[in-house]
């Protein structure tokens, strides 16, 4: 027996076991992890989602049920978990319906603002109350996962860096970090953007915001996930929403607008460089090469955010080390050769 079989048995004996053995089930887009999803169709036009983690592909569901109950129990829209087997990997979820921030976007570009509002909001009250008990995403952690970016977005004919520089580059970010990203701590859902945000205009304020990919959430700094919506990796945010967004919630939350702003900036190059090789990444060794049409989008975030005086440390070694994603980089970087 293939282990593809033996994963469908496994599903399968699950689902003979439920109340929606006999639904219809149809395949859902997935993401850039392990997870498949698939939406069940039963009577009534009514919909459930399973969640398909497997736990021998490292995915794990106790940290999205964990976090989805906290989320919910603070009034958000994280989808309600219906049954599970978490020895196996599988969730039957609430169906949030299709209604993804992006499509949105697309249908009409004059959504961008209200929706975009109403998602920093979100953030705002979930950082007014304390966060459940989850791993920092301390300084160290982070400069260390933007070494992902040196090792795997570069030239061919481009000579690594050495580990001197490197080294002396991660302690250089995390000094800053260390001196930027400080304060109070909240939860960060780390993939909070327009395509993990469903809007749900049935519901009534900061519940109208679907939330989805919140598995990995740690405990860091206010900013992140605002960096992370509006940093967007997949989609142009217009640079006035992007002002008009971090403008509101530092007038929301009171908190100090000089260092917001700064550590704002220092966490979106953080997490810029280390999209820049994880989509590198699977590109190359996962052989998902449509995750490179991004890569100029993320590397004028990197370029746009070293401009703040709080990165001139770094910002050479990183405008001299990593290439610009010129045509003839980004086919490489889709598996073609030079």
């Amino acid at each position: 027996m293939t282990e593809a079989s033996s994963r469908a048995d496994q599903i399968q004996a699950f689902l003979s076991q439920s109340h929606w053995h006999n639904w219809e089930r149809t395949p859902l887009a997935g993401d850039a992890s392990n997870r498949r999803y698939e939406r069940l169709l039963g009577p009534d036009a009514a919909s459930v989602v399973l969640m398909d983690a497997d736990p021998k592909r490292g995915e794990d569901v106790v940290a999205f049920v964990q976090i989805a109950e906290f989320l919910r129990a603070q009034g958000l829209s994280a989808p309600k978990i219906l049954a599970q087997d978490p020895d196996i990997g599988v969730l039957i979820i609430e169906d949030l319906g299709d209604g993804l921030f992006a499509r949105m976007f697309a249908h009409d570009p004059s959504m961008q603002e209200p929706l975009y509002a109403r998602a920093t909001d979100v953030l705002v009250a979930l950082h007014q109350v304390p966060p459940p008990a989850l791993d920092p995403l301390g300084p160290r952690e982070m400069a260390d996962m933007t070494r992902i970016a040196f090792e795997k977005y570069r030239s061919p004919d481009q000579p690594a860096p050495s580990p001197k520089i490197l080294d002396l580059f991660t302690d250089q970010l995390e000094d800053i970090l260390r001196h930027t990203v400080t304060g109070d701590m909240v939860l960060v859902q780390r993939d909070y953007h327009a395509e993990n945000m469903l809007w749900l205009p049935d519901r009534t304020g900061i519940a109208q915001v679907g939330l989805l990919d919140f598995q990995d959430a740690k405990i860091g700094h206010r900013a992140y996930d605002l960096v992370s919506m509006l940093q967007d990796a997949r989609r142009d945010v217009p640079p006035e929403i992007e002002e008009q967004m971090v403008d509101r919630y530092i007038t929301a939350t009171g908190v100090d607008g000089a260092e917001f702003r700064r550590a704002y900036a220092v966490l979106g190059v953080q997490r810029n460089l280390r999209i820049l090789g994880v989509f590198a990444r699977l590109s190359r060794e996962y052989g998902k090469p449509h995750y490179i049409d991004f890569v100029p989008r993320v590397w004028e975030h990197v370029r746009r955010g070293l401009n703040h005086p709080a990165l001139a440390t770094i910002a050479e070694t990183v405008l001299a080390e990593l290439p610009e994603p010129e045509p003839a980089f980004l086919q490489y970087l889709k598996g073609n050769t030079l």
